[in-house]
């Protein structure tokens, strides 16, 4: 299947192509309002969407039903699960309460060619992991996972990708449901294998009333792919986004994403931090909507990125979109390189160049890292990201690099 060819069809035609259920009929709807990307669409300016799209690929979705019910892991082998973690509810089926105002034509069209949703009830306080592993290629891999989160529940869940396969393209995502004075703590440790699958994640999360969201992303990335998400704010959420990107090859990768502040006291955070090098391009394509309802709203966002050669490129791009007076907003981006100020120092006291832009990368690496409050999960990311920086971890050195912060990028 070819993905690009669906922009031609209507609403109809869309949903046939897609060998989708009639119950669909108002996700091929949206579909056909919003469109499949192309290089003209803003927000995939910056990414190469063409490559994703043009490829004619066979269509592969979820279907199997039956999987072991152990551990604290689910995990996810193309699609299929293959174990699911205790004390979770877990079935598949189909889902259709999608959002019906998402900035994304891929969300979508992962619903429409997802027969079968991967969905997950949680009612009772637990932290577990979801494992992806990708191994089929030359496909066209179709997923999502929805998490339905009770009430006064908190939950913790570390997800990582195993990705093995090649010349296959992975579209996913999730669709996620906090309800009233729920607490989600959610980290995303993405790193892939050069040359790898294309993937592309593709998310909403609807954070109710007095509900906090804490969304970590790490990719160590030797290879192309997006996150996006949607996260939509009711009256005295909270939600605090940290995203580090660090690039090893000539690829693009990053984050697009839309936070709306649908009613009152509601917080937001997001921050990301990129490191790019051999003429790779971060993505941060960042939106924050405060709406009329949303008053004494807080809303920050910013950007902040070293790059390591003069080949490669940050396209920053953070935005408020604010229809009120009554609220605390921010938005800012830094581009730059390491500053020379900051080597001298450190050189001057002994230490030798190529140490010391190890210290002052590590330490730009380590407020995101540190984001991340679960000591285990951490430890988890610190190895990744000592192994993508200099091929092997020490991981006593990134836990002692602190307060250098403030001299890393020049001004």
């Amino acid at each position: 299947m070819r993905v690009d060819i669906l922009n031609a069809l209507d609403s109809n035609g869309i949903l046939k192509e897609c060998k989708a259920s009639s119950l669909k009929k108002h996700i091929a709807n949206r579909l056909y309002e919003v469109k499949i990307p192309t290089k003209k669409s803003e927000k995939y300016r910056y990414f190469d969407i063409e490559d994703f799209t043009s490829k004619d690929l066979e269509v592969v979705s979820t279907s199997k039903d039956k999987f072991k019910q152990q551990g604290k892991s689910l995990v996810i082998e193309d699609g299929e699960v293959v174990s699911a973690p205790e004390g979770v509810e877990v079935e598949i089926g189909e889902f259709l309460d999608v959002d019906n105002d998402h900035f994304d034509g891929l969300y979508y069209l992962n619903h429409l060619l997802t027969q079968n949703a991967i969905i997950l009830r949680v009612k009772r306080d637990i932290s577990f992991n979801i494992k992806h592993i990708f191994n089929k290629e030359e496909v066209f891999l179709n997923y999502r996972v929805v998490i339905f989160i009770d009430a006064n529940s908190f939950v913790e869940i570390y997800e990582s990708i195993e990705a093995n396969s090649k010349d296959s393209q992975i579209l996913s995502g999730y669709d996620i449901f906090l309800s009233r004075d729920a607490n989600l703590k959610f980290f995303k440790n993405q790193t892939l294998n050069e040359n790898s699958s294309l993937p592309i994640f593709t998310n909403y999360f609807k954070v109710d009333s007095n509900a906090t969201f804490k969304y970590g992303t790490f990719d160590f990335a030797k290879s192309s792919g997006l996150n996006l998400f949607k996260s939509e704010l009711h009256s005295n959420s909270s939600f605090n986004a940290m995203h580090l990107l660090f690039t090893t090859s000539e690829i693009k990768a990053g984050t697009i994403s839309e936070i709306v502040h649908l009613d009152k006291s509601s917080k937001s955070n997001q921050m990301a931090k990129n490191i790019l090098t051999n003429g790779s391009r971060g993505i941060f394509d960042a939106l924050i909507r405060v709406t009329k309802a949303a008053k004494y709203t807080s809303a920050h966002q910013n950007s902040k990125a070293i790059l390591l050669d003069s080949k490669s490129y940050m396209a920053s791009k953070p935005q408020l979109e604010i229809y009120i007076d009554e609220l605390e907003a921010s938005h800012g981006s830094t581009t730059g390189q390491l500053d020379e100020n900051a080597l001298f120092y450190l050189r001057s006291r002994g230490i030798n160049k190529a140490e010391a832009v190890k210290m002052l990368i590590l330490a730009f690496a380590n407020e995101a890292i540190e984001f991340v409050d679960n000591k285990e999960i951490a430890n988890h990311i610190y190895v990744d990201f000592e192994k993508a920086y200099y091929g092997s971890s020490d991981i006593e050195c990134i836990k002692t690099c602190h307060e250098c912060e403030d001299m890393i990028l020049g001004s």
